[in-house]
């Protein structure tokens, strides 16, 4: 009986592969619809000198930035819908915002910024330093509601 009670497992916060498949699909295309639309719209207001949906090569294997970014973002959605797997609605997509906004940012700053020879959290400049949070919130948003609204069957 402990051995069947140690193995209890909850369906309803289970990860499953569907899931985290959805996670991916809701980062990736988050960052074309939203990551970028948030980018583009600080580029037209001026706020940042770096234009959205850019093609040009990255480093090491030339892939262009845009399919580089929609890729980590599908690689983060994994990361967030694992994390929020027992969220829903309007829970879940004010948290993903939040994950957004805070988590990939922070590693931005302080992992990928260092590796590729730029100053860490944007130099400490505040108005760079918004720019982060700005756009990876918006990621957070299109990749909650993605998962939101797709993610969930509403079995009794």
């Amino acid at each position: 009986m402990a051995t069947h009670a140690m193995g209890h497992h909850h369906p309803a916060f289970s990860v499953s592969a569907r899931w985290l498949l959805l996670g991916f699909v809701s980062g990736a295309l988050s960052v074309l619809l939203f990551h970028q639309g948030a980018a583009a719209l600080l580029h037209a207001l001026e706020l940042t000198p770096r234009a959205p949906y850019s093609m040009a090569a990255t480093a090491p294997f030339g892939i262009p930035q845009l399919w580089s970014i929609a890729l980590w973002g599908g690689v983060w959605g994994v990361l967030l819908a694992a994390a929020l797997v027992r969220l829903r609605g309007a829970a879940l997509i004010a948290a993903a915002v939040v994950f957004g906004a805070v988590l990939p940012t922070l590693v931005a700053w302080f992992v990928v910024a260092p590796l590729k020879g730029q100053p860490v959290a944007a130099g400490f400049v505040p108005a760079a330093m918004l720019i982060g949070p700005i756009v990876n919130a918006a990621w957070g948003l299109g990749t909650g509601i993605g998962l939101a609204l797709v993610g969930r069957s509403r079995r009794a």
